[in-house]
């Protein structure tokens, strides 16, 4: 160019045309149908969670009877018209009671994904910054975790009366160790990185560090630590109803069914057989997110032309 004008071309020489693209552009899907369609595990596993969230909200309205009336009369009912999932042995809607089990479970399990998540990425954060508390903490927390889950929650039950709320603090303590550990693990990493070194240098408090720095990039790995972490919560519930350590038996809960229909399975399987499908697809589905989160917030696993 010479003062905005094209630059004139010798005599004798010639030049080639421009060349079309040999690619055609990519179109980027965008928005969150975008990301649906990158990561269909997550659109499954999400649809099925949020069915069963909705099941259960809609519990009282989708019910045909109240789940804790009794009617002997119509006890051991097999699954018909008027009885979708038939009647237990005290003539009780199973199909009644599996939905209103929903609330049980799903409480049970977000409840503890998130009081766990929240406690064991206070102590993890703080373990894996600060040493001296590091050599303090993480013995403890080893000490826990050299207890089954499932034994320690039977031990805090049998030290309380059952209820949803005992049930969630039990499963809950189970759990601190492992999310602990977890955070420990991704900050030992992350304060030797020289962005925290600069912080250090520049002064930067200690807190402030842990909250600009460190905290930011332990929510990918937690975020899908919780989401197992509520499906075996889901499942250690329902083995302690089932032993009779969890919840009430007045209250319906899937392993509260399961547990009073054990000693008619061999005629009356329906009523272990659907509060059990009800329990494997929650589970299935909050894990099938979970590996769908994991795929989606891990760089190295991400899909890439």
């Amino acid at each position: 160019m010479d003062g905005g004008r094209p630059a004139t071309i010798p005599p004798g020489i010639n030049v080639a045309p421009e060349m079309g693209d040999i690619m055609p552009p990519v179109k980027a899907k965008k928005g969150f149908i975008g990301f649906l369609r990158r990561n269909p595990t997550i659109a499954i596993g999400g649809t099925l969670v949020l069915l069963m969230v909705c099941v259960a909200i809609f519990a009282p309205f989708l019910a045909h009877r109240d789940p804790t009336s009794l009617a002997p009369a119509l006890r051991t009912r097999e699954p018909s018209a008027q009885f979708w999932f038939g009647t237990d042995m005290l003539g009780r809607d199973v199909y009644s009671r599996v939905l209103h089990g929903a609330r049980v479970s799903l409480t049970v399990g977000f409840s503890v994904a998130f009081f766990a998540s929240l406690i064991g990425l206070t102590i993890g954060l703080i373990s894996g910054f600060i040493r001296l508390a590091d050599s303090i903490i993480m013995r403890f927390m080893d000490g826990m975790m050299s207890i089954p889950p499932i034994l320690l929650a039977i031990a805090l039950m049998a030290l309380t009366r059952g209820s949803v709320g005992n049930v969630v603090l039990a499963i809950t303590i189970a759990e601190i160790p492992r999310v602990s550990r977890l955070v420990r693990g991704v900050v030992l990493s992350l304060r030797e990185q020289p962005y925290v070194d600069a912080a250090v240098a520049s002064g930067t408090r200690t807190p402030m560090i842990i909250l600009r720095h460190i905290l930011p990039n332990t929510l990918a790995p937690l975020t899908v630590q919780a989401t197992y972490i509520c499906a075996s919560a889901m499942i250690t519930e329902a083995i302690l109803s089932f032993i009779g350590a969890g919840t009430p038996p007045i209250i319906p809960s899937w392993g509260n069914i399961m547990a009073e229909g054990r000693a008619l399975w061999q005629v009356k399987p329906y009523i272990v057989f659907f509060p059990a499908v009800f329990l494997s697809i929650t589970v299935l589905a909050v894990n099938l997110l979970g590996d769908g989160l994991r795929d989606a917030l891990d760089p190295r696993m991400a899909k890439r032309l």
